[in-house]
C-alpha cells in the first residue's frame, strides 16, 4: 500500500506551501478575521501538541524530531504490510504521515513548527495548528472509527 505515499506528499506540500503564505502575509500573533470564529494567525510553537514542552529550553526540538522520524518510519514500515483491501487505514496513515513530516521539516530546518489557523469562540481560543495537525488529526480519527467500527475477521499473522 505504498502507492498511498502520493497523500503523504501532498499534504506535505499543501503544508509547507500554506506555512510560507503565512509567514509571508501575517504579521506574528496578529490576528487577521476570516469569518466569526475563524482567524488566520501567525505562531510559532517549539514544544509538541498544544504547546506542551514550548519552554523546556531547547532539548525538545531534537527529542521531538527523533520521536517524529521513528513515528513515521514505523508508518512506513505499516503501510508497507497492509492488505490491498485495507485502504480505509492505508488512506489514515497517509494522513498521518504527510503531517508529522510537516511538521518534522519544520523542526528540523527552522527550530519551531509554525501554525496559522485560529478557531475561537467569544473569549475562548483553540490554539492555533496548521494542515499537518489538522491531516494527522483526520487520520487518527480515520484509525480510531476503523477500530471501534469496523470488524474483519481473524486471520493469520503474517
Amino acid at each position: 500500500m505504498l502507492k498511498w505515499l502520493w497523500l503523504s506528499a501532498l499534504v506535505f506540500l499543501l503544508d509547507q506551501i500554506t506555512k510560507q503564505l503565512a509567514e509571508h502575509y501575517l504579521v506574528l500573533h496578529q490576528p487577521l478575521p476570516v469569518v466569526p470564529g475563524f482567524n488566520l494567525m501567525l505562531a510559532y510553537n517549539t514544544g509538541a501538541a498544544f504547546s506542551f514542552l514550548h519552554d523546556a529550553g531547547g532539548w525538545q526540538r531534537w527529542f521531538l524530531a527523533i520521536l517524529s522520524g521513528v513515528v513515521s518510519a514505523g508508518i512506513v514500515w505499516w503501510l508497507r504490510r497492509l492488505d490491498s483491501s485495507e485502504r480505509w487505514i492505508a488512506v489514515a496513515l497517509a494522513l498521518i504521515l504527510g503531517g508529522a513530516l510537516g511538521n518534522l521539516w519544520d523542526r528540523l530546518v527552522l527550530g519551531h513548527v509554525v501554525d496559522f489557523v485560529q478557531l475561537y469562540y467569544r473569549h475562548w481560543a483553540y490554539p492555533a495548528f496548521n494542515v499537518a495537525d489538522s491531516a494527522i488529526t483526520v487520520g487518527a480519527v480515520m484509525l480510531i472509527l476503523d477500530s471501534l467500527f469496523f470488524r474483519r475477521e481473524s486471520s493469520p499473522p503474517r
